[in-house]
């Protein structure tokens, strides 16, 4: 006998629970089977779970018997959403803000002070910030509120005032203030060659600011400098314009200014303190050099210089005051050669080489 056509379409065994569940169907015709299967086939409903992106063996929400998640799929579902596929926060704002304009400028990254010489780069506050503190000590001087053990060794006339010596044997906060004025000079003097352990430095004090700071260090021999011609008029007289009281012409709401201006040569004269230092091949006796000085910037043309050159003079040497004969320079510039011969009072003083030391 052949079997009839529904064994040829057996349900998958996953079916068999939910057919049992749902009410049978019966149909008015018992033996129209055929019928009776295809109104079952339409009545399943199919579940499927989302599993969660972050998910790992160790996580506390593990997997439950029945293969469902603790966590609901709408839950899921719009965590996702939130962070997007890659796990940023979409909903964060963002900052476009622009910082600089490029627009072929030379100094588009730093920007050199013409007066302290830093370079810094504008915009950024903490650069502006770091030039700012450094300019303001650069140019009135580092901050100092006083040590309890100074080595006050000269007094000057000027008010709230004095010079104190610092050593190499002196506590460490004494040396990083020195450390800190030697990064001034530095800046105009150039680095590397200022301060060793065997110098003495004088430090000018005044309005609770470090107005100056000299260096000195002991020598055994100086050579000195041959005097140079003073008084010489420049090559090619500068022309000095004198000007005529101007006159106007008015023609209604125009009005014409002429001013006559006429040449003449300059009287003014000039001291040669520029170029190479002669000096005589014999050297002679020193004691003391004057390794660098300077001074800031606001409290120049005060005879500040004068004063430190007067306290090393009388502290340098224990028990009596160092001839000015005695004392040499190194490396003076233009100002630092003026200042060496208006102070000696003579042309000729004594310069020196920074190896020649005093051991």
């Amino acid at each position: 006998m052949q079997s009839k056509i529904n064994s040829f379409f057996k349900p998958p065994s996953s079916l068999s629970v939910e057919r049992s569940n749902s009410p049978p169907v019966f149909s008015d015709d018992e033996n129209d089977e055929l019928a009776t299967w295809e109104k079952r086939q339409h009545t399943i409903v199919n579940t499927y779970t989302r599993r969660p992106s972050n998910f790992n063996g160790n996580d506390k929400k593990k997997e439950s018997g029945d293969g469902k998640f603790d966590k609901p799929i709408s839950e899921t579902r719009v965590s996702r959403e939130e962070c997007g596929s890659n796990g940023r926060n979409l909903n964060k704002k963002r900052s476009y803000a622009q910082f600089h304009l490029e627009l072929g400028q030379s100094d588009f990254l730093l920007h050199a002070c013409l007066i302290c010489g830093v370079k810094y780069s504008p915009g950024d506050e903490a650069d502006e910030r770091n030039h700012s503190i450094f300019h303001k000590n650069f140019t009135l001087g580092v901050q100092f509120k006083g040590w309890r053990n100074e080595r006050v060794v000269h007094v000057p006339n000027v008010e709230r005032s004095r010079v104190i010596l610092v050593l190499d044997s002196d506590p460490l906060a004494q040396r990083n203030k020195v450390q800190e004025v030697v990064k001034m000079m530095e800046t105009e003097l150039g680095g590397g060659w200022i301060f060793h352990k065997l110098c003495k430095v004088y430090l000018f004090i005044s309005s609770q600011r470090i107005a100056g700071c000299l260096v000195a260090e002991p020598i055994k021999e100086a050579f000195e400098v041959l005097s140079y011609p003073v008084g010489e008029r420049q090559d090619g007289a500068i022309a000095k314009r004198r000007r005529s009281n101007p006159s106007k012409l008015q023609f209604g709401e125009i009005v014409l200014e002429r001013e006559v201006i006429k040449r003449a040569p300059s009287e003014v004269l000039h001291e040669n303190h520029t170029g190479v230092i002669l000096c005589k091949k014999e050297a002679v006796h020193a004691v003391c050099g004057i390794r660098a000085i300077w001074v800031t910037p606001s409290n120049r043309r005060k005879g500040i210089a004068t004063q430190l050159l007067e306290a090393v003079r009388k502290s340098f040497s224990k028990g009596y005051v160092t001839e000015k004969s005695q004392l040499a320079f190194s490396q003076p510039s233009s100002d630092g050669q003026a200042l060496a011969s208006n102070y000696i009072g003579t042309r000729s003083f004594l310069v020196y080489k920074t190896g020649n030391l005093c051991r």
